[in-house]
C-alpha cells in the first residue's frame, strides 16, 4: 500500500536537530521522508488487521531512531476491549526500551486515538503523535477533545494530523462497508 502524495501533513515539521547539521530544507525532507515510512508501516499493520476481522487500525512507536513497537488492534480475537494497536505497539515498546517511560519516542498511529489510548501516551511521556485520518466519534487529539497540551494534566506532546489520512480513511470505510454487506 502506498502512502504516496496523498500526505497533507507533511509540510508540518517537527524540530530540527543541532544546528549545522543540516540545512533546514534538507532536515524537513528527510524528516518527511521517515514519517512518511512510519505511517506505511502502520498501514500496513492496519491493513493485516482488517485482513482478521478487526477494525483497521495500526501502530508504530519509534524510540532512539528504531522501530521498537508495533501493534493492530486486535479487541475482537484477544476479547480484550484494551487490545487498541496504540496500547499492544506502546506495551512492546517498553518491553524493548526495559522502561514503561519512552520520553523521546514518536507514535504513528493511521487513526486519531481514543481517550484511552492518549492516556497511555501520557503515562508513557511520549514526545510526539502521528496520525492519519481524524476520528470524529472517538478522537481524543482534537476531534471530540484534545488532551495533548491540557494544563490540566501533567504532560503534553506533539501531535501532527493527516499523514497518511487519504489511506487510513479508506482503509476503515472498506471495512465497515463490507461488513454492513454481510
Amino acid at each position: 500500500m502506498a502512502v504516496g502524495a496523498t500526505l497533507s501533513a507533511v509540510s508540518r515539521r517537527r524540530k530540527r536537530g543541532p544546528a549545522g547539521a543540516r540545512s533546514g530544507a534538507e532536515s524537513v525532507s528527510m524528516a518527511a521522508a521517515a514519517d512518511t515510512e512510519y505511517m506505511r508501516m502502520a498501514l500496513e499493520l492496519a491493513q493485516i488487521a482488517a485482513d482478521q476481522g478487526e477494525v483497521p487500525v495500526g501502530a508504530i512507536v519509534v524510540w532512539q531512531g528504531r522501530v521498537v513497537g508495533r501493534g493492530r488492534n486486535a479487541s475482537i480475537r484477544l476479547c480484550d476491549p484494551t487490545a487498541h494497536a496504540e496500547i499492544l505497539a506502546l506495551r512492546a515498546a517498553g518491553v524493548a526500551a526495559r522502561n514503561y517511560r519512552l520520553p523521546d519516542a514518536e507514535l504513528f498511529v493511521t487513526v486519531e486515538p481514543c481517550l484511552m489510548c492518549v492516556g497511555a501516551v501520557i503515562q508513557a511521556r511520549l514526545r510526539r503523535v502521528v496520525f492519519g485520518c481524524a476520528d470524529p466519534k472517538a478522537g481524543a487529539l482534537g476531534s471530540i477533545a484534545d488532551f495533548s497540551a491540557d494544563p490540566r494534566l501533567n504532560h503534553r506532546f506533539v501531535v501532527e494530523p493527516g499523514i497518511g489520512a487519504a489511506e487510513a480513511r479508506v482503509l476503515l470505510q472498506r471495512f465497515f462497508r463490507e461488513r454492513r454487506e454481510r
